[in-house]
């Protein structure tokens, strides 16, 4: 029964695991801001409908009279001066892509070393020696002579 036991609490902590990682790579919610084709963006900023932007390379992040919104924009060298002459406020910042961090890297490899760890952990408990990775070698069985019977041991 005991033995039943903790591996019941494994798995518990197995599913609350996977449970756990499941929610945390879910994408945002993205009901806040609404995603909106450039062109559409300039109409709103030509009819003061934009009040403030947020550059990020070619990701425009904005607050308008309909909420928020994310629009991504060419290589619009006129889109500065657009903004200005409609009274959009413009904040920028740098881009998101570049290098990734360390954070990132190990954030990307969780799962498949999660995976390997929980793969080790079960071929150690499925092999008998104690849970030795490489316990072979370690038998009980004895050689029998004839001056030595089963029985003399």
């Amino acid at each position: 029964m005991n033995n039943f036991g903790r591996n019941l609490a494994l798995w518990v902590v197995i599913a609350i695991l996977l449970i756990t990682l499941f929610q945390f790579f879910q994408p945002e919610d993205q009901s806040a801001s609404s995603e909106i084709p450039f062109s559409k963006f300039l109409e709103e900023v030509e009819s003061g409908q934009v009040a403030e932007v947020t550059i990020m390379g070619n990701q425009i992040n904005g607050k308008g009279l309909s909420g928020e919104f994310t629009s991504y924009a060419p290589n619009d060298v006129d889109l500065v001066p657009v903004l200005t002459e409609n009274g959009v406020e413009i904040n920028a910042a740098p881009s998101e892509e570049g290098m990734p961090s360390i954070f990132g890297i190990l954030l990307s490899w969780f799962p498949m070393l999660l995976l390997i760890g929980v793969w080790i952990f079960f071929m150690r408990q499925m092999q008998g020696g104690g849970g030795k990775a490489m316990g072979f070698g370690r038998s009980k069985a004895r050689l029998l002579t004839e001056k030595a019977g089963p029985r003399d041991l």
